[in-house]
């Protein structure tokens, strides 16, 4: 391991900040860069000695800012490693970010369902599930895992997949990061990686309660080899995705006003073109997301656009439905979409997810925690919790890996 970064340090600084700017003032103790099973296991003896909390981070996206402490940071962005087996097998290390990831399978002419933001973290994502432009095809992106390392937090090193360590092995698939110990590397049954078509259709801000109505009835039940989101800003709708059969799209060159669709990228380009043009956005954003087995009533969506927020429409249905829900710790099987809302006004996110509750399944996205919920347990792991808590006190009796929310 390298030496500890600690105050005063000029990588601090750098290294100590996560992605998410509302928990950019958390001043670590010190930050453990973790280039090794080794590194990892020798920062979590330092953390046991010292009684720091300790933390794992990947990308440092979590909304909840569960990948900061003032404790010791586990900086695990030097495992990053990508190797590919001649039976498809991809071994990813827990620091590698997407856009890396799918660079390299697709040298492989492979990929994995996963996301679009570029500088996201493989291993959280996955922990929490993974939703992504290919879910509705190939499932969850931990739903293509079959093993995982990880470092226990009492320094011992498991590799789990169905055979070894099931149980915990089912917990990794969905329950969210950071829960039974520091994952250093996971394993993927990668697929095809298909050339696609990219689309986007935008609607004037006048048309969005119309076109919320149209999506939410159609993009849930569409072929499985398309993905469309839905975004309404407070300046216009925007739908946009990717169908891996280009005739897929011709029933949408109707009746939007501004269409943009290009056809035959490669993977990796099409999941560029979704963040061409972004830059850092440094506001403190709120968001509430919620999953729902039903459509909103048309009052409801008309109540939703006079809040002023963001509002992010995901698909789920396709592969991400065909799962049990018992058969991973992902339980959210039964739903249609999930529902998120965001801006800068805190006060009127949360009236708008107040005013889409009531028709929501009570269900959340673990990737998307919501520090603001009560019931969490049953939010995030429904009737999978019991069995969640039990594999938890297995692995991590003493609760080294905690934080609000928890397991």
């Amino acid at each position: 391991m390298d030496d500890l970064i600690g105050p005063g340090h000029p990588l601090y600084d750098v290294l100590r900040v996560p992605a998410q700017p509302r928990y950019r003032d958390a001043r670590p103790k010190a930050i453990a860069r973790c280039a090794s099973v080794e590194d990892v296991v020798e920062a979590l003896a330092y953390a046991r000695q010292t009684g720091m909390h300790v933390v794992p981070r990947g990308g440092g996206h979590c909304f909840a800012g569960r990948s900061s402490t003032d404790g010791l940071v586990l900086d695990l962005s030097p495992l990053n490693a990508i190797s590919v087996s001649a039976d498809g097998l991809a071994t990813i290390g827990a620091g590698a970010r997407l856009a890396q990831v799918y660079d390299v399978l697709h040298r492989h002419r492979l990929t994995i369902p996963a996301g679009c933001g570029p500088t996201v973290g493989i291993a959280g994502l996955a922990l929490g599930g993974g939703l992504g432009l290919l879910g509705r095809r190939y499932g969850l992106t931990c739903d293509r895992l079959v093993a995982a390392t990880v470092v226990l937090a009492d320094g011992s090193v498991v590799t789990c997949d169905e055979q070894r360590d099931a149980d915990l092995f089912w917990a990794l698939r969905g329950s969210g990061g950071g829960q039974f110990g520091v994952v250093t590397s996971l394993v993927f049954a990668a697929v095809p990686s298909p050339a696609a078509s990219r689309f986007v259709l935008t609607w004037p801000r006048e048309q969005a309660a119309a076109v919320i109505a149209a999506w939410q009835d159609w993009a849930p039940d569409a072929a499985d080899d398309i993905t469309a989101s839905l975004t309404v800003t407070p300046a216009e709708g925007r739908m946009f995705g990717a169908a891996l059969r280009p005739h897929l799209l011709d029933d949408l060159a109707g009746p939007a006003p501004d269409l943009d669709i290009r056809d035959g990228l490669s993977w990796p380009e099409l999941k560029r073109s979704f963040s061409e043009g972004d830059s850092d956005d440094d506001r403190v954003i709120t968001t509430k997301s919620e999953f729902f087995r039903r459509p909103l009533p048309s009052d409801t969506i008309a109540e939703l656009l006079t809040h002023g927020c963001e509002l992010n429409f995901t698909p789920m249905g396709g592969a991400y439905n065909r799962v049990p829900a018992g058969a991973t710790a992902f339980v959210h099987r039964s739903e249609r979409f999930l529902l998120d809302h965001a801006g800068a006004d805190a006060e009127a996110v949360r009236r708008s997810w107040n005013a889409a509750h009531p028709h929501a399944s009570g269900h959340i996205y673990p990737n998307f925690p919501d520090p603001e919920l009560t019931d969490w347990a049953e939010a995030y792991h429904g009737s999978n919790h019991a069995r969640l808590a039990a594999i938890k006190h297995h692995y991590d009796p003493e609760r080294v890996f905690h934080f609000p929310q928890s397991l």
